[in-house]
């Protein structure tokens, strides 16, 4: 009984780790990859790193071909930006 009440802290620190830490992280790569595998060509999407532009086509080996103000441009699918692309498609309501 003893050895049950010295392991209840580590226990109890496991399960706070993975309802603040773990599960939220697995969720969030859930609809990141629903989101990417719910895009389409004609989205307006926003790279990680910055670049605005519309997606042209996904190819099955992972890049897409994204067309912005600078040209067609190849880019990884997985670096499209879940959050940002998100926001650019809402559309601004005023109150």
């Amino acid at each position: 009984m003893g050895d049950v009440s010295q392991m209840l802290p580590l226990l109890l620190l496991f399960v706070v780790m993975y309802f603040f830490l773990i599960r939220p992280g697995l969720q969030k790569q859930k609809k990141e990859k629903k989101y990417l595998e719910a895009l389409k060509a004609g989205d307006k999407v926003v790279t990680k790193s910055g670049l605005h532009g519309k997606l042209l086509s996904l190819n099955d080996d992972g890049s897409c071909v994204i067309e912005s103000g600078a040209g067609k441009m190849k880019f990884e699918i997985s670096s499209i930006s879940m959050e940002i692309s998100e926001k650019v498609n809402t559309p601004i309501t005023k109150k």
